[in-house]
């Protein structure tokens, strides 16, 4: 018996699945069949072209070579700023100017105020290394001059309140004038050092720490004045000046060229040198009454 096509022999219950022809066959079709692309792509992995393109770059040795390059010319960049940095401001310098205790600073402030008892002002050194300021009382130390700068504008806030002339205004420019000027002064020494080829181991660090001291001076005329009066503060005024100027003479003659006191003053240099220390020091009463004088009156 014959069966149509499609079907199975005698016995069979399935039928014979063939092509099947779609009804409209020769119809345009509206859109692209883009299901066999997608299906290919149904794995997770990416086109074989975009692969192979990215392994090319990696793979490639001229890339390579300039990669490593430009690694090492961003190291060579970063330990030039780091030495540029260091140049100019070292953390380790900065850590020896704070390296203080609760002694040094009594110590200090009681030389600050009384220097003509003090006798020894060399800077003792320890393997051509000077001790820390903890451990020499002759060492410049940058704690006092910046506690005392804080403090001086915290005082100076309660002269202008006194006053009923306080304002953030004034506040800001007295703090910010006195801290210029200490700028200028140590600028003009390391300029005047510089014109006189002056061979010492002062650094901008030390010159900021002895012109900064003149803070405590400030403090102490202040004081003073808002205590006693007009003539308390022009007697702490005169005394805080002599003792600063005393200070400045006996502490920078030992550090701008320690030659020049066993030589004495017979070469040119040396007497260049003295009077630029004898010039810093007779410019600490003109700035000691500039910054105090309007808190006083």
């Amino acid at each position: 018996m014959a069966y149509p096509p499609g079907y199975g022999g005698p016995g069979s219950k399935h039928r014979a699945r063939g092509p099947m022809v779609p009804q409209n066959a020769n119809a345009p079709q509206l859109f692209d069949d883009t299901s066999s692309t997608y299906g290919a792509q149904q794995g997770g992995y990416p086109a074989p072209g975009i692969d192979m393109g990215f392994n090319q770059i990696f793979a490639d040795p001229v890339a390579n070579v300039a990669m490593a390059y430009g690694s090492t010319i961003a190291s060579q960049g970063k330990e030039i700023v780091h030495k540029e940095i260091d140049r100019f401001m070292s953390m380790n310098k900065l850590k020896y100017f704070f390296a203080v205790d609760t002694t040094y600073v009594m110590k200090k402030l009681a030389l600050l105020m009384f220097p003509y008892v003090h006798q020894n002002w060399e800077v003792r050194y320890h393997r051509d290394v000077p001790l820390p300021p903890r451990q020499d009382v002759n060492a410049p130390d940058l704690y006092i001059p910046s506690m005392a700068f804080i403090t001086y504008i915290l005082l100076a806030g309660m002269a202008l309140g006194l006053q009923k002339r306080f304002s953030p205004e004034v506040l800001g420019m007295c703090a910010s004038t006195a801290f210029v000027w200490v700028v200028i002064e140590v600028l003009a020494l390391l300029l005047g050092l510089y014109l006189i080829t002056v061979q010492s181991d002062l650094g901008t660090f030390d010159l900021l720490a002895y012109c900064g001291y003149k803070y405590v001076g400030m403090i102490l005329a202040v004081v003073g004045g808002l205590i006693f009066g007009s003539n308390g503060y022009y007697i702490a005024l005169a005394w805080a000046s002599c003792a600063l100027m005393y200070f400045m003479v006996c502490s920078l003659r030992m550090k701008i060229l320690p030659s020049v006191v066993h030589e004495g003053l017979s070469r040119p240099s040396g007497r260049a040198q003295m009077y630029i220390t004898l010039a810093a020091a007779a410019f600490q009463p003109l700035i000691l009454y500039w910054l105090t004088v309007q808190l006083v009156h």
